[in-house]
């Protein structure tokens, strides 16, 4: 004891304990090999910020720099500045699984609209989704029989019945705009199903706000006259003035000259495809059906839908059918959804 307190005495005179001195060696030593520790982390880059044990997730730094050389890579970092935050890479596997879950969901969401909005119109069952329209257009040409004289050689607009496609799709058209039924525009926004009007001036004129209305919706206004004629019984020029007289009405009030163009009971001459052509029309599409509120008529002989067909209907009430246009829209939409077409837009295949 009196060993102890002699050496606990000498303090003062410089000398340590043993005890002491075993103490500080050991945290020498400890504080060395943390020191060799720090000095490797830092040459490997753990140390860096953003890498592991910071807090940051793994992609917003780390071990490489801007070059994707580890540790001493050029640029900022090698001045000593952070490291820059790189965003969740689009193909990464966890980018992919969001991206597909998105997609699913949005899918299902619009899935469920559509039930839905079958159910409101009391349709038989849900349209069908149509496919994406072809990357590579379709080459449209003049039905056999359909041609006029010197229609190549003058390059006249096709006049054609049906889109060449193998997809199971048919297209709906509507012609002049006699009935402006507000219950259709709803009918045909809330199914989301596409059509192409052909519109008459003399029809529309008391109210082209409707149109406007459907043309927001995403239909594409086209050329049907400005007065409805029977277009072989007129002289070119009339023929002309009718046709470009409505281009220029459809663009001055809906902003786009149209590229199709439907005559008046579906009867031209060669004047009527000269005429349109010098109007900037490209394309004459007719039809291969139409349908009305109780029945159907067909061109073919079998009365059978084929892909890629063009339907005709009418903006008409009842003034002139046994019932409305949500009437025909029903009956058009139970047809084809019951034969396995979906409907698409017909300019997303011209």
């Amino acid at each position: 004891m009196r060993l102890v307190v002699q050496n606990d005495k000498s303090l003062g005179n410089g000398a340590v304990p043993v005890g002491r001195r075993r103490r500080t060696a050991r945290r020498a030593r400890v504080h060395g090999v943390m020191a060799v520790l720090v000095v490797a982390a830092i040459a490997s880059g753990c140390a860096q910020p953003g890498g592991p044990g910071t807090g940051a997730p793994p992609w917003a730094g780390g071990a490489s720099g801007p070059t994707g050389v580890s540790g001493t890579g050029g640029g900022s970092e090698a001045a000593g500045a952070p490291p820059s935050r790189q965003p969740l890479e689009a193909s990464s596997p966890a980018a992919t699984a969001n991206s597909r879950a998105e997609k699913f969901q949005s899918a299902q969401q619009a899935r469920t609209a559509r039930i839905a909005a079958a159910r409101r119109w009391r349709l038989d069952s849900v349209p069908l989704t149509p496919p994406p329209p072809p990357a590579k257009k379709p080459e449209i040409t003049t039905r056999d029989g359909f041609e006029v004289d010197g229609h190549e050689e003058l390059g006249l607009p096709p006049v054609f019945t049906t889109v060449p496609t193998e997809q199971r799709v048919v297209f709906l058209t509507i012609d002049d705009g006699a009935e402006k039924d507000p219950t259709f525009l709803r009918m045909m926004d809330d199914l989301q199903v596409p059509y192409t009007a052909f519109l008459s001036n003399y029809l529309i004129k008391e109210d082209y706000g409707y149109f406007r209305r459907m043309q927001r919706s995403g239909v594409a206004l086209n050329n049907h006259t400005l007065h409805h004629p029977y277009l072989p019984a007129l002289s070119y020029r009339r023929q002309q003035h009718e046709i470009c007289g409505m281009q220029e009405v459809i663009e001055e009030r809906y902003g786009k000259r149209p590229l199709l163009f439907r005559p008046p009971f579906g009867n031209y001459n060669r004047n009527s495809l000269r005429a349109a052509k010098s109007c900037g029309i490209e394309y004459v599409p007719l039809w291969n059906e139409e349908v009305f509120v109780d029945h159907w008529d067909y061109r073919e002989w079998d009365r059978k839908i084929r892909p890629g067909d063009i339907v005709l209907s009418h903006f008409r009430g009842r003034e002139d059918w046994k019932g409305t246009m949500p009437d025909m829209i029903r009956r058009f939409l139970n047809k084809v959804t019951a034969e396995g077409y979906a409907v698409a837009r017909l300019e997303d295949y011209l």
